[in-house]
C-alpha cells in the first residue's frame, strides 16, 4: 500500500559523488522521520543519517563531512548527497520513513527495498 524507492546508486571511483534519492507514494496522509541506513553481507543494518528530536540530522561518524541529507516532505522524497565515496561505503543503502495512512490508526515503519552503492577502483 505505501511504498519507499531508492534510486541512483551504482558503481563510482574512489573519491567519486553519488546522490540517491527515496521516493514514498500511496495512501500517505503524513510522513515524518525520514532517514537512510546501509547494510552489508553479514553485518547488521547501520544508520547512515536520521533526523533526530528538534529536527537536527544525526549522521554516522563513518560519514560525517561527506554525506549530506536533504528532504521535501511536502512531495514524499528524500535524497542523500554522498561525497568523496570510500570503498567501505560500499554497501545496500535503504531508506526508511514513519508513514501514517489514516488519520485513525498511528505511525507504521517503512523501508524500501535497497539501492546498490559500489565504490571500487
Amino acid at each position: 500500500q505505501v511504498q519507499l524507492v531508492e534510486s541512483g546508486g551504482g558503481l563510482v571511483q574512489p573519491g567519486g559523488s553519488l546522490r540517491l534519492s527515496c521516493a514514498a507514494s500511496g495512501s500517505i496522509v503524513a510522513i515524518n522521520n525520514m532517514g537512510w541506513y546501509r547494510q552489508v553481507p553479514g553485518k547488521e543494518r547501520d544508520l547512515v543519517e536520521r533526523i533526530i528530536i528538534g529536527g537536527d540530522t544525526h549522521y554516522a561518524d563513518s560519514v560525517k563531512g561527506r554525506f549530506a541529507a536533504s528532504r521535501d516532505v511536502a512531495k514524499n522524497m528524500m535524497y542523500l548527497q554522498m561525497n568523496s565515496l570510500k570503498p567501505e561505503d560500499t554497501a545496500l543503502y535503504y531508506c526508511t520513513a514513519l508513514v501514517r495512512t489514516s488519520t485513525n490508526t498511528p505511525f507504521d515503519r517503512y523501508w524500501g527495498q535497497g539501492t546498490q552503492v559500489t565504490v571500487s577502483s
